[in-house]
């Protein structure tokens, strides 16, 4: 992965896309494209994959997904239930995950497959012997089906172990146009103008962003666009790989870049005590609730966002924009995440979902669905409900090799991935005292030589 060209270029097709006055989410309309004829979801597509029958067999698979995300997961579960007459159980696990499966483990009910979200813990899962190598059909699907780099993110050491089943294009901010419109502001391309549209916003009585600080990985994605954009990519991966300190100059520099909107309360919804106090989920919805008055105008985070919009009455497209992460350096950047099934049990049931999981016919379910974003390069488009989210699953597949993946998601657990420990927390007590740069770093480097060495 030497360079974020082919991304970035695909990225610039999006942007024009992220203006365009698209009707509904699709979240909740069935799949239907609401501007075509819903041929989304009219036609029925020959299978892509052979799976075995497990009539009696009884799986379970924990997820850290809840609401929409757990309804629409489910529904691939279901379609995989009818296919082979298995059982399939959801199971509810909590951040860090890894924790929560050595709580599972050590009480002898491991689940058969976990959905991991971050590639440290996928690694963690492996050191720790708990996780079992993906089969021969598993590896073919994934082999037909996806670019080598998401193969190369479930493999460790050579080995494959993960499915990357869920993807995100984690470099997006969101906007309330109706706050945008009466502020007379205009989509910013670079992170001085972004700036400067905040001001504009906060001048109409409206605070111009929304931050979802409780969760501390809402923070590490600041962070990361701003490092790729300023810093570059062969930086990035010096420092997701901790070949570089996170004493050096370019995290400075990006802790500075972050400061110069961390450290302006009025731009944030609450100042930093109110950002701290408020999660995820709420952070979006309050931008859009309140019609032109809404709590804040924009909201940063990733194509995921879709599905907590449909839980207000805002539609994408209208009501809701989206425009690239600011370009701090040369290019806007783009960050992914995604979420990898690992089998924790070495069984036929598991290997089979496994399978499943990496076919074009379990990402077609949830990407007619909304709120998701496909890895899977053998999916047609035309699944997606809308063009917004169409155009953003396109630029993905169209990165190839060049994605760059969450840098926190790299690192191990215990650094970029634990709720009050680590980036997580050291972020937060950033955004806090966003003064504070040598310090912060000097916090991030300590944990981060800790971690990795462990």
């Amino acid at each position: 992965m030497s360079t974020t060209l082919r991304i970035r270029r695909a990225a610039l097709v999006f942007t024009a896309v992220g203006a365009l006055a698209l009707t509904g989410c699709g979240d909740d309309n069935g799949g239907k494209d609401k501007a075509g004829d819903g041929s989304a979801k009219g036609s029925k597509s020959p299978s892509s994959v052979t799976l075995p029958k497990l009539n009696g067999e009884k799986i379970s698979v924990a997820a850290v997904w809840t609401g929409p995300e757990q309804a629409n997961f489910t529904k691939v579960l279901d379609e995989f239930e009818k296919r082979t007459g298995a059982t399939v159980t959801f199971v509810p696990a909590q951040d860090p995950i890894v924790n929560f499966l050595g709580t599972k483990i050590a009480g002898g009910q491991p689940p058969d497959v976990a959905m991991i979200p971050q590639v440290g813990a996928v690694q963690q899962a492996v050191q720790k012997k708990w996780a079992k190598p993906v089969g021969a059909e598993a590896k073919a699907q994934l082999a037909k089906n996806y670019a080598k780099v998401w193969q190369d993110l479930g493999a460790v050491d050579g080995t494959q172990y993960g499915v990357y089943f869920k993807a995100a294009n984690k470099s997006l901010i969101w906007y309330n146009t109706k706050a945008f419109e009466n502020a007379g502001a205009s989509e910013p391309k670079t992170w001085k103008d972004f700036l400067a549209t905040a001001e504009t916003v906060s001048a109409s009585g409206v605070t111009p962003v929304s931050v979802g600080g409780a969760d501390g990985w809402t923070l590490t994605d600041w962070f990361e666009n701003v490092y790729l954009s300023q810093a570059g990519p062969e930086k990035y991966d010096q420092l997701a790989k901790h070949e570089i300190k996170w004493t050096d100059s370019s995290v400075k520099d990006a802790l500075t870049t972050l400061a110069q909107l961390f450290g302006k309360p009025n731009l944030i919804t609450g100042g930093a005590d109110g950002a701290l106090q408020t999660e995820f989920p709420a952070s979006v919805t309050q931008t859009f609730t309140g019609g032109d008055q809404p709590k804040g105008a924009m909201v940063f985070e990733g194509d995921f966002v879709s599905i907590n919009i449909a839980q207000t009455k805002a539609e994408v497209g209208t009501d809701a924009k989206v425009f690239p992460f600011p370009a701090v350096g040369p290019d806007s950047p783009v960050v992914t995440g995604g979420d990898a099934a690992v089998a924790l049990k070495d069984s036929k049931g598991a290997q089979a979902l496994l399978t499943w999981l990496a076919s074009t016919d379990a990402a077609r379910i949830w990407a007619e669905a909304g709120g998701f974003i496909s890895p899977n390069k053998g999916l047609d488009a035309g699944a997606y409900p809308n063009e917004v989210q169409r155009k953003m699953a396109e630029a993905l597949i169209a990165a190839g090799d060049d994605v760059r993946f969450d840098m926190s998601d790299q690192a191990p657990q215990s650094f970029g991935g634990t709720p009050g420990k680590g980036e997580w927390k050291i972020l937060q007590d950033f955004l806090k005292n966003p003064k504070d740069i040598a310090g912060t770093q000097a916090k991030l480097e300590s944990d981060a030589a800790k971690a990795y060495k462990s």
